[in-house]
């Protein structure tokens, strides 16, 4: 198991909370631990891992920090 963060903005914080730490297995993607946490993908805009670009694909690792940002609405 791997201990990592998970920190959500704006609009993803509603009945989430602003940080969720979790130990996952080794080997799960940015987009399990997304669908994990409960957001559906076309919410999201932005996903970095430890401050750099991700993609749902990328492997996470032990101390990881994952900032989620959502698309932003409006007009």
């Amino acid at each position: 198991m791997v201990k990592i963060k998970v920190k959500l903005f704006a609009t993803l914080r509603h009945g989430r909370g602003k940080e969720i730490e979790l130990d996952i297995k080794e080997g799960t993607t940015v987009e399990e631990v997304i669908k994990f946490v409960g957001i559906e993908l076309k919410e999201i805009a932005i996903v970095l891992r430890n401050g750099r670009d991700a993609a749902l694909s990328t492997q996470l690792e032990d101390g990881d920090i994952l900032s989620i940002f959502p698309a932003v609405g409006g007009g």
